[in-house]
């Protein structure tokens, strides 16, 4: 915050330096000496020229400001709801590749036989295949299911949490018939399930607070930037 107001401070400030050195090219110079003209000019120049060196700055001042204030919106840390939640442990079915559809236990499985290509962290409108999703699981990412008739409010929070990331695990979401009857939502981690009856962002932020990057093959976030096959 305090990085923006300086910048914007200086933008202004080199905005007028421009002007100055405007207007130190635009006065009648006719009844001046050969050097005084010369040094004139001069100082129009030093001060163009530190114009153009505080605009630069300011530049990359609000620049870092903005980065900033994105990087807290989706600091991990602000999840940390001081809120109980009810959280399944699943039962592990290991974590084998395979090229070829697999038949799971569970209608929202969080472990177990998958794809060997994972997904890019995000919402999506359709459900991608089950083999990739378990297979972000099992990166540490978590996985908000969510109903295909969910109301708008559900579906703008759900928008806002999967932009939350921690090391290389991050959040993704899609739709899904097979959420049990009653339940507006389910949320996975590896070997792990919340399923909840009213949509609570708190309580999502919560999980997801308390699971990302513990799956059992967690990659750097150098490496594995933003999800998806490596």
């Amino acid at each position: 915050m305090i990085l923006g107001i300086i910048g914007v401070l200086l933008i202004v400030v080199s905005i007028f330096m421009y002007q100055l050195a405007f207007k130190q090219n635009k006065d009648n110079h006719s009844k001046l000496k050969k050097e005084q003209k010369a040094a004139l000019k001069q100082k129009s120049r030093t001060t163009r020229a530190l114009a153009h060196s505080m605009l630069g700055v300011a530049v990359i001042l609000v620049i870092v400001a903005l980065f900033q204030t994105l990087g807290s919106k989706y600091d991990i840390g602000t999840l940390n709801y001081d809120t109980p939640i009810e959280v399944t442990t699943d039962k592990d079915y290991g974590g084998g590749h395979s090229e070829m559809p697999v038949v799971y236990e569970m209608k929202l499985p969080t472990s177990g036989t998958h794809s060997p290509h994972d997904l890019k962290f995000g919402f999506y409108e359709e459900k991608p295949p089950t083999e990739k999703l378990v297979h972000n699981l099992e990166h540490g990412d978590i996985l908000i299911y969510y109903r295909p008739d969910a109301s708008q409010e559900i579906i703008d929070s759900i928008k806002y949490l999967v932009h939350f990331k921690k090391a290389g695990a991050g959040v993704l979401s899609a739709p899904s018939t097979d959420i049990p009857e009653g339940k507006e939502v389910v949320v996975n981690a590896w070997t792990k399930t919340m399923e909840l009856s009213k949509y609570d962002e708190k309580k999502i932020g919560a999980f997801i607070y308390q699971n990302i990057n513990k799956g059992p093959e967690q990659i750097p976030a150098n490496i594995r930037r933003g999800g998806g096959t490596m």
